[in-house]
């Protein structure tokens, strides 16, 4: 059953570690999923936390320490010895271990291996420490199922049972050659079926789909996601086979990088979280809002500019809100569909031109049904042709700027290798503003004034 955290659960559990029950505390949470633990450390003081810690089973803690958020991990750390995070990192695999270890200073990184009982796990995670923490080599785990191609169904079960031992899921058994390059990959399915005597080789499937140790977190995403694939091999430069990355990395990575393209196109600079103080939360959000301001002031400059036509005409003043709103929501609307088709890489060389052209069909839609709307909205309470039109022709052609600006700002961001995703917020909106004023009012100056 699936456990929901209460505030009745928590007075219990800190009633108990008031009074130094760890009997009752234990029991709370021994049948527990290690996610649910995690979070229940995360809704307590520190102290409560710790003394929570204390009474959990090494193979459970271990797993608990996985799914502690990062800054609540570091604490805990923090307060044990090298010996102590050993003990944590000897049950678990290899990805999860450096996970762990990943932030700790070099030093301890090195004293926390030195201390490991497991001389494989600990050979392991200095290997994959080597890699940088966004790339394939990063996410991935030493331990999975390997067969030789040379072998038999017979002796490939006995040697399968021994790797098992040390791998939580079997999703897929890769095939390599005498060097351990890989060459394929073996169904569950096809080697259970097979008789004992049957080839390794004549069983697997070719041409396996993998990555290199050096490919990017989000390209590994994007792999997994097209082909459909829970497991996926990592091999080097020469194809030797190094390690594999399950679904269940990628969906965190996922998850990470929505998060972090959310923030930036909420127009903050850097990844934040609700816990991080003040100065952390301001110093994200300062930049944008400085943009912002930038634009404020250029926008400001564009009407002081027309403050004639304004003392002339101050109903135009009326409709600047307006045209600036539709703009801004026009150009992100555009920027969105962009950026998403440049996220799950959907945009080819070819569809980027059909793209290009649908935006614009489609601001040219939506550009007449508005302008059209507001032509006859003003027509009717302002009683002036002229400006009717002149405020429709305004809401119009600012539409279609801004669906076109939506389009290539973030195809221009991509190719520069900027994320595309700053073209979906504030940049977006500021700049719309900006000239969308300019545009309204020069259409202005040339229906009244000139």
């Amino acid at each position: 059953m699936q456990f929901e955290l209460t505030k009745q659960f928590i007075e219990d559990i800190s009633n108990a570690i008031a009074d130094k029950n760890a009997h009752v505390v234990f029991d709370l949470v021994e049948d527990l999923h290690p996610v649910d633990i995690a979070e229940i450390l995360d809704s307590v003081n520190s102290e409560e936390a710790q003394f929570i810690f204390q009474q959990l089973p090494p193979k459970t803690s271990s797993n608990v320490l996985v799914e502690l958020e990062e800054d609540v991990r570091e604490k805990f750390l923090a307060s044990l010895s090298a010996k102590e995070i050993a003990v944590q990192l000897d049950s678990i695999d290899s990805d999860d271990a450096v996970d762990i270890i990943q932030d700790l200073p070099d030093y301890r990184k090195q004293r926390v291996i030195s201390q490991l009982e497991d001389s494989e796990q600990a050979e392991d995670i200095a290997e994959l420490l080597i890699y940088d923490e966004d790339v394939a080599g990063g996410l991935m785990a030493k331990e999975y199922i390997v067969t030789n191609v040379n072998w038999t169904v017979e002796q490939s079960l006995l040697k399968l049972r021994k790797q098992a031992e040390d791998t939580d899921y079997v999703y897929t058994i890769y095939v390599v050659d005498d060097e351990n390059k890989l060459l394929g990959t073996l169904s569950l399915k096809s080697f259970l079926y097979a008789k004992n005597s049957t080839k390794i080789k004549d069983l697997y499937r070719k041409d396996p789909i993998s990555v290199f140790a050096e490919t990017p977190n989000e390209e590994v995403a994007q792999i997994m996601e097209k082909y459909d694939l829970v497991a996926i091999p990592v091999v080097d430069k020469d194809n030797y086979l190094l390690g594999r990355i399950t679904i269940d990395d990628i969906v965190d990575v996922m998850r990470e990088e929505a998060e972090k393209d959310f923030q930036m196109a909420s127009g903050i600079s850097e990844r934040i979280d609700d816990k991080d103080n003040v100065f952390v939360l301001s110093r994200a959000r300062l930049p944008w809002l400085l943009i912002g301001l930038f634009g404020g002031i250029m926008g400001s400059l564009v009407i002081g500019s027309f403050d004639k036509q304004l003392e002339v005409l101050p109903v135009l003043a009326f409709f600047i809100p307006l045209i600036g709103a539709m703009g801004g929501n026009v150009g992100v609307q555009s920027s969105a569909i962009i950026v998403q088709g440049l996220a799950n890489n959907s945009l080819s060389v070819d569809s980027i031109y059909k793209k290009i052209l649908k935006e614009l069909s489609v601001a040219l839609i939506n550009g007449s049904v508005l302008g059209v709307l507001i032509y006859t909205y003003t027509y009717f309470t302002i009683s002036d042709v002229r400006l009717s039109f002149t405020i429709a022709t305004s809401l119009f052609v600012v539409i279609i700027f801004a669906g076109i600006f939506g389009t290539l700002i973030p195809l221009i961001l991509h190719k520069r290798n900027i994320d595309p995703a700053l073209a979906t917020g504030p940049f977006i909106t500021t700049i719309n503003d900006i000239i969308g004023q300019l545009i309204y009012f020069t259409i202005a100056a040339y229906f009244f004034f000139y």
